[in-house]
């Protein structure tokens, strides 16, 4: 049983890796699968079998003709979550979720999870559980850890595939990991840098502390240099 209680207005950590720390991600066009998978799960009717109604229409998916069939559609929506921001790694992934309905994010986490399981185990001829265990989740208490945390999924999780000892050695050079962060486009570092529109995120009150790409952009070198990301493994568990 979760420990934790979910409230709306409250803004959590939540993750998952693969069982056995296997990867959940094989190819580029899972993660699309993925990030699709958080816009049209991100719904209070049940839209199990829109992806495949647009996939059939359109083919292959990606935002605009998700915008464009939404917009066609006239189809009204009614989120469970503010999705504020995600990453993707190979073997697990990170969102940063706020709860604007009630039971919202267990709805949408358990969505997101049988959708893309059964995904997976399809097109990679696999049985069986994807994820290990049920979604882990950390309330988010603190204005500044929920800032930390950002750049930790935005940079340092994704700098770790350039530089794997950054979080227990520091970062060799700044300048590096913010680029290939800026390269990498399996978190949503380039809509806080203002070089990506998604319309899958709300950046919620986030969007206060970095109302500019350049106060964000600086915000994320000084985490880097003085290793303040240190400060929310606490919001990890594991």
């Amino acid at each position: 049983m979760r420990k934790i209680k979910f409230t709306k207005g409250g803004i959590y950590h939540v993750f998952n890796r693969g069982v056995e720390k296997r990867d959940i991600f094989r190819t580029d066009a899972d993660r699309w699968r993925f990030i699709q998978g958080l816009y049209l799960f991100n719904d209070k009717e049940n839209s199990a079998n829109l992806l495949w109604e647009i996939e059939n229409e359109k083919g292959g998916l990606n935002f605009r003709t998700l915008k464009d069939f939404m917009e066609r559609e006239h189809r009204e929506w009614k989120p469970l979550v503010k999705i504020m921001a995600d990453c993707l790694m190979p073997n697990h992934y990170h969102l940063i979720l706020e709860e604007i309905e009630e039971n919202g994010i267990s709805s949408f986490m358990h969505k997101i999870g049988t959708g893309y399981t059964g995904y997976f185990n399809k097109k990679h001829e696999r049985v069986g559980s994807l994820f290990q265990g049920t979604f882990k989740a950390v309330p988010i208490d603190k204005d500044l850890y929920l800032q930390y945390l950002l750049i930790y999924l935005n940079v340092v999780n994704p700098g770790e595939l350039a530089e794997p000892n950054l979080k227990e050695n520091g970062v060799k050079d700044i300048n590096t990991i913010m680029k290939f962060a800026e390269d990498y486009p399996w978190s949503t570092h380039q809509e806080y840098l203002g070089k990506r529109n998604s319309i899958i995120i709300d950046r919620g009150i986030l969007a206060n502390f970095f109302p500019e790409p350049a106060k964000y952009q600086q915000f994320a070198k000084d985490i880097l240099s003085t290793r303040k990301f240190n400060a929310v493994n606490h919001l990890f568990l594991e």
